[in-house]
């Protein structure tokens, strides 16, 4: 482990009898730029493995990702950025996509990252809101087809000169770059960006990069919006650099690493997490495929031997599920990261006998705070890394609050609250919203439920939002959820809220079951709660489904299934208010 917490335990345990605990400072906070440290990595690594990518036949060492970056940066600097300019990237994940992270980094472009499944009106709020002046795009993916998108956005494009766009619609676009063979009217191509730099003198990138600041703004990542428009969560060098180092320090990560990152780029999961851990490390980087698909991911760690995955729990089920799984070579296999929605205790313990991951680990954030607070380590006893999301990250304060804003004792519930340096600048332009989520004293309001115990680890038990309040008492899906995974039929479960008119609101359960297993009925989900907990807990609804609603994440979409229960049950929301 790169840093120890011997000597720390009065900062991981809660201070003072209360629910608040500081991360160890006995590791330096890096004060460097991702351009810096990348470059450090090349010179150490030239001819080690950086980045495969199996779906493109791609493979590039450190050093041959290094000049491709260059090639890239340069060709942004001729087409007129400068730093501080915002680059839109919109698209799954390939090689471009990773150069364009590093290219624009290198020379202080602000890279906005948008989420592959966006649409017309999602796309055009974005790019707007930040001001982009250029996008990089895929051409398509699934049922995304990119292009036509922003030619309906845009339809100055087909008779503008490429990388001169002047747009009703998107007004600060000036430059749409395009991944693929195919040459589309207004648009450059993304290899020809890549060729018009790389006769580039690199010490004009040099010069660019020194002036550099760590706390710079680099990285510009959209939060859902499912209660209201997209929040532009703007991170620093600082912020995201050390925080991937951070966790992939979790992992004793070294340059002989091989990390599998079927996760998305444009997430802090994958560009965060993976990406930057692996940078301040050396480790190589794999990319199994565009999009999320468990035997490409589980053959991608067969025949590059990976010693780490990432995944949200929904992908790690999946990936149980391989058909070939026994035929699979998976001993390099020991750790990974699963985080970005509630790990089931079942599934854990699987990963851990299946899938020879005995060292995996459990991480706990949120986009605005870089992302990871909480995190398991490879020492933890397997009781903890099934039953928590770890202790506090060095260089990270957390505490635990009540209604009125007073910290609470250790093991009392209440929302969590995160300070330190890898809280977000802000979000872009929105001072109030901004002040909303970040309090005067530099307080992160998550807006999770949790609870903080005698030594420090940490339990997520909800969504203040989350929780469903039936007639008069307070009721936290997630306790219900780990019940409910105690079913032998019951592989994903999601517990949410919906109006009735006697007590306010009523348990609802969207159960998928276990494929080969009989699915359970309303009936015997109501029987097997029986006596087992509260009565007001038991699911006064139960429902089973082949999948349940996620975002490109992995995020359960509760908010989804509240409304098609709402219409499927014909509800009056208005009689129920």
């Amino acid at each position: 482990m790169e840093y120890s917490d011997k000597g720390q335990a009065d900062g991981l345990s809660p201070r003072y009898g209360k629910a608040h605990v500081v991360g160890p400072t006995n590791i330096d906070l890096w004060q460097k730029t991702i351009p810096e440290v990348f470059k450090e990595t090349v010179s150490k690594f030239p001819k080690k493995d950086a980045a495969v990518f199996p779906e493109q036949g791609i493979r590039r060492t450190w050093a041959e990702l290094d000049g491709e970056a260059d090639a890239l940066a340069a060709g942004f600097l001729k087409l007129g950025l400068k730093p501080g300019d915002r680059v839109g990237i919109w698209s799954p994940n390939r090689h471009e996509w990773l150069l364009t992270q590093i290219a624009t980094a290198r020379v202080g472009l602000i890279l906005v990252t948008i989420n592959p499944a966006y649409r017309l009106a999602e796309v055009e709020y974005v790019l707007n809101q930040v001001e982009c002046s250029c996008l990089v795009t895929a051409a398509e993916f699934k049922t995304s087809n990119y292009v036509s998108m922003i030619q309906e956005l845009a339809p100055e494009l087909v008779s503008s000169q490429p990388g001169s766009l002047n747009s009703s619609l998107l007004p600060h676009l000036k430059a749409v770059i395009c991944m693929g063979d195919e040459t589309v009217p207004g648009m450059l191509k993304f290899s020809d960006v890549v060729d018009s730099g790389r006769n580039i003198e690199t010490q004009e990138l040099d010069r660019i990069s020194e002036r550099l600041d760590p706390d710079d703004p680099i990285n510009i990542q959209f939060t859902s919006g499912t209660t209201g428009a997209p929040k532009g969560a703007t991170l620093t060098h600082i912020n995201i650099l050390n925080n991937g180092r951070f966790v992939v320090a979790a992992q004793n990560f070294t340059e002989a690493d091989r990390l599998c990152i079927p996760v998305p780029l444009y997430h802090c999961f994958g560009m965060v997490m993976g990406v930057l851990g692996c940078i301040s490390t050396g480790a190589a980087m794999v990319f199994p495929s565009e999009g999320f698909d468990p035997v490409a991911t589980m053959s991608a760690v067969d025949s590059e031997k990976c010693t780490s995955i990432y995944g949200v729990p929904t992908m790690f089920v999946a990936c149980l599920q391989h058909p070939n799984i026994q035929d699979l070579d998976l001993q390099a296999l020991r750790t990974g990261v699963m985080a970005g929605a509630p790990c089931p205790i079942e599934v854990m313990k699987r990963c851990v006998n299946e899938l020879n991951l005995k060292d995996i680990t459990i991480a706990y954030g949120m986009t605005e705070t870089s992302p990871v607070s909480f995190q398991t380590s490879t020492e933890d006893p397997l009781e903890r890394r099934v039953s928590t999301v770890g202790r506090i990250q060095p260089h990270t304060e957390v505490k635990i609050i009540d209604a009125d804003g007073n910290t609470v004792a250790p093991g009392e519930q209440g929302e969590l609250c995160t300070r330190g340096y890898c809280v977000m600048k802000g979000y872009w332009n929105e001072p109030t919203r901004t002040s909303e989520a970040i309090d005067e004293d530099g307080w992160m309001h998550t807006g999770d439920l949790g609870v903080i115990d005698q030594e420090g680890y940490c339990n997520i038990t909800g969504r203040v939002k989350d929780m469903l309040i039936r007639g008069g008492e307070n009721v936290y899906p997630r306790e219900i959820e780990e019940f409910l995974y105690r079913h032998p039929s019951v592989q994903e479960v999601q517990v949410f809220g919906v109006p009735d008119k006697k007590f306010g609101e009523e348990v609802c359960a969207w159960i998928v079951p276990k494929p080969g297993q009989p699915a359970p009925d309303e009936e015997a989900i109501r029987a097997f709660c029986q006596g087992q907990i509260a009565h007001y807990k038991i699911p006064r609804y139960v429902r089973i489904k082949d999948t349940i609603p996620m975002t490109v994440t992995g995020k359960p979409q509760k908010f989804v299934m509240r409304d098609m229960m709402i219409e499927e049950l014909n509800i009056d929301i208005e009689e129920t208010a």
